[in-house]
């Protein structure tokens, strides 16, 4: 079997992203691994569902747990665009999830502003195709205050 790359599977969040773009969402996308192998996806739908709740984060996490039919998410992997908030945080450390990918910092919203809030056993990575992430991000709000 062939492993994968971090590059590898943020270039699948990142695929989640475009498709959150297309639908004039905030573009962040996500994807959960275990075991190599992509077991959640998602990407933001909060105007789409009109639910403030519904982050990319948020969609994979429920698309996991569906998947493996367990709540917990030890030994997955969270790849997603944008540096999660608050809310995801708490929500991928009850989730116990072991790491998270992220490629872009949020310097106004993301979780790292408050302190650590994920799991104390949940490692952290961070710049992960950083410029492509960001790029979308400003071309979405560039195109919003047109």
């Amino acid at each position: 079997m062939e492993l994968y790359s971090h590059e590898y599977f943020m270039n699948e969040a990142f695929k989640e992203a475009q498709k959150a773009f297309a639908l004039n969402e905030v573009p962040v996308g996500a994807v959960i691994v275990a075991g190599n192998r992509i077991i959640g996806r998602g990407h933001n739908l909060t105007e789409q569902l009109n639910d403030v709740t519904a982050h990319a984060e948020m969609q994979a996490i429920t698309a996991a747990a569906n998947f493996i039919g367990a709540k917990y998410l030890d030994e997955c992997i969270l790849y997603v665009t944008l540096e999660p908030c608050v809310m995801c945080a708490g929500a991928l450390f009850w989730s116990q999830i072991t790491q998270v990918v992220y490629g872009t910092p949020d310097p106004k919203r993301g979780f790292s502003n408050t302190g650590n809030l994920l799991h104390p056993k949940t490692k952290v990575i961070s710049g992960i195709m950083e410029s492509e992430c960001a790029s979308l991000l400003k071309d979405f709000f560039k195109k919003l205050r047109k």
